[in-house]
């Protein structure tokens, strides 16, 4: 899910991209969460580039999401 926000700015290269997509094809959980990062940056408007965020914001949610991801949520 790191190319999560890469992806979604249509920031990858095609090849790269192909294999995202066919990964979210077959991978209903990361489609799902793909989807919920939909939803927030629907709520957003915007994603945010790590300088839009003060440094200890960016740390917190840094730490959230690896925390997270380590539990399998």
């Amino acid at each position: 899910m790191e190319l999560v926000t890469v992806y979604l700015e249509d920031a990858l290269d095609e090849p790269a991209r192909l294999g995202m997509e066919q990964h979210l094809a077959c991978c209903g959980e990361c489609g799902h969460r793909l989807d919920q990062f939909r939803a927030v940056i629907g709520v957003l408007g915007a994603l945010p580039s790590e300088e839009d965020l003060r440094g200890d914001v960016r740390d917190r949610l840094l730490s959230a999401f690896r925390d997270r991801h380590r539990r399998g949520a």
